[in-house]
């Protein structure tokens, strides 16, 4: 198998990963209520706090990227959010 076959192999991984993924993923709502609620000012702030690089913030932000464990603990930490009220924020309905 070349190189092009197996990334066009991975784009179609990521791709049924991402179909799979609940519409209902609000990472904006999380985002902001973090931010709110730890005084912040922007992404940017909320990087160095989680000590994250900013494509991080940005991808979950852009529904690229999900929200994964270690983020979602570190999140915990640092905000003193329970972790339930945190995946609740981020799969909140739009209504």
């Amino acid at each position: 198998m070349n190189v092009r076959q197996k990334k066009m192999e991975l784009i179609e991984a990521m791709n049924r990963a991402r179909a799979l993924e609940p519409s209902s993923f609000v990472p904006n709502k999380l985002l902001d209520t973090l931010i709110e609620k730890m005084n912040l000012k922007n992404d940017a702030e909320l990087c160095r706090v989680l000590e994250v690089q900013p494509p991080i913030i940005s991808k979950i932000r852009h529904r690229k990227l999900a929200v994964g464990a270690t983020i979602l603990l570190r999140m915990h930490e640092k905000s003193d959010i329970s972790i339930r009220e945190l995946k609740d924020l981020s799969t909140a309905s739009m209504h």
